[in-house]
C-alpha cells in the first residue's frame, strides 16, 4: 500500500481525529507539522493542484491573521493568497492528507474514506 502523509497542526481536534482513525485501520502514514516542517511554495502549489482547490478556497477564514490581512474585503490574487499562506501557516485548513497523486482536505475527518 502506498505511504499516506498527513499535514497537520496537533494541536487540531481534526487532525488527531483523521491519524487514530488511519491508525485504527493499520494505515502506515507520516505526520509532518507544518508549522515545524513549512510548506514550501512547490510544495503547496502541488497539494492544491492535487486536490483541484485554489488557494483561496483552502483559508481558514477564522483565523486572526485572516482578519489582520483583511482577506475578505481585500482583492488578492491566487497567488499573493499562496504567498500569505507560506507566511502565515495558520491561514491553511487542515488537515491535508495525500496519497501518490491525489490529497484531500480531511474536513470532515470521514472523507479519507476517499482515499481508498
Amino acid at each position: 500500500m502506498s505511504k499516506i502523509t498527513i499535514y497537520e497542526k496537533p494541536t487540531c481536534t481534526t487532525c488527531r481525529k483523521v491519524a487514530k482513525a488511519l491508525e485504527e485501520n493499520g494505515v502506515d502514514f507520516n505526520k509532518v507539522n507544518y508549522f515545524i516542517d513549512p510548506f514550501t511554495k512547490t510544495k503547496l502549489k502541488s497539494l492544491l493542484r492535487k486536490m483541484g482547490m485554489k488557494p483561496s478556497e483552502l483559508l481558514r477564514t477564522n483565523e486572526k491573521e485572516y482578519k489582520e490581512l483583511d482577506l475578505k474585503n481585500r482583492n488578492y490574487s491566487e497567488e499573493e493568497v499562496l504567498n500569505l499562506m507560506i507566511e502565515n501557516p495558520n491561514l491553511v485548513q487542515r488537515p491535508i492528507v495525500e496519497k501518490e497523486d491525489k490529497a484531500i482536505l480531511a474536513r470532515p475527518p470521514e472523507r479519507i474514506n476517499e482515499l481508498f
